[in-house]
C-alpha cells in the first residue's frame, strides 16, 4: 500500500503526486489517496480511471476524503488534460429511489438491476446533486446494502446522500444508516421542485 497525503493541497497538486505515485510503480500495487476537498476527489478518480485503475473514494470525516487505486503497474503515459483541474462535475439532477430493486417482475432480478443501477450513476460524467431514498429505497443506504461503496463514493464526490427519518423508523433502521444523512418529507418535496431534472429509475 502506498499512501499520497495531498490533505493541504491546491489542485492540481493532489492529481499530479498521485499521477507520479502511480508512474513508479513497478508491479501491482494500491495507492492510497489523501485530500480534504471534493472537488480534489473528482479530479483524482478522473485521472485514476482514465489511466486504468480500479478507483474507489469515501469520506472519513468532514473535510476528510480517501481514494484507493488498485493499480497492475504503472499507466501509459497520462494526458496533460488529464493531469489537470476539472470544475465541479455535479449538476442540479436529483436521482429518486423509492424501492430497493427495479422494475416489476422478479424481486431478486429487481435487486440486481438496482445494484447496477446505482454503480451506473457513479460512471456517469456528470454527477446528480443530490440522491433521495424513501420507502423500500432506504434500506439501500443501510448496514448490509451492497450499494454502499458505490454510495460512499459518490458522497466523497459531493453527492448528497438522504434517506426519509419516517421509513428508516418504520423499517427500524436509524441506527443503521451506513452513509449520507437523514432527511423529511418537506425536504424531499423542496429537493424534488428544486430540480432541474429528476432521474428515477
Amino acid at each position: 500500500m502506498i499512501t499520497v497525503n495531498a490533505i493541504g493541497d491546491n489542485c492540481p497538486i493532489p492529481v499530479i503526486k498521485t499521477k507520479k505515485a502511480m508512474q513508479a510503480l513497478t508491479g501491482p500495487e494500491t495507492i492510497e489517496v489523501l485530500v480534504d476537498n471534493e472537488i480534489a476527489v473528482q479530479n483524482v478518480m478522473k485521472m485514476a480511471s482514465s489511466s486504468g485503475g480500479k478507483v474507489t473514494s469515501e469520506k472519513l470525516e468532514e473535510k476528510e476524503y480517501k481514494i484507493t487505486i488498485a493499480m497492475e503497474g504503472a499507466p501509459a503515459a497520462v494526458k496533460e488534460e488529464e493531469a489537470s483541474c476539472i470544475p465541479d462535475i455535479r449538476d442540479n439532477m436529483v436521482v429518486v429511489v423509492s424501492s430497493d430493486r427495479m422494475g416489476v417482475g422478479n424481486d431478486e432480478l429487481g435487486k440486481v438491476l438496482m445494484k447496477g443501477f446505482i454503480f451506473a450513476v457513479t460512471q456517469l460524467d456528470t454527477l446528480p446533486k443530490t440522491m433521495l431514498f424513501y420507502n423500500g429505497g432506504a434500506t439501500i443506504t443501510c448496514e448490509g446494502s451492497d450499494s454502499l461503496d458505490d454510495l460512499k463514493s459518490l458522497e466523497a464526490q459531493g453527492v448528497e446522500i438522504l434517506t426519509c427519518g419516517t421509513c428508516l423508523d418504520y423499517y427500524g433502521l436509524k441506527e443503521k444508516l451506513a452513509v449520507g444523512s437523514v432527511t423529511n418529507m418537506y425536504s424531499i418535496v423542496e429537493k424534488m421542485a428544486g430540480a432541474g431534472k429528476i432521474l428515477k429509475p
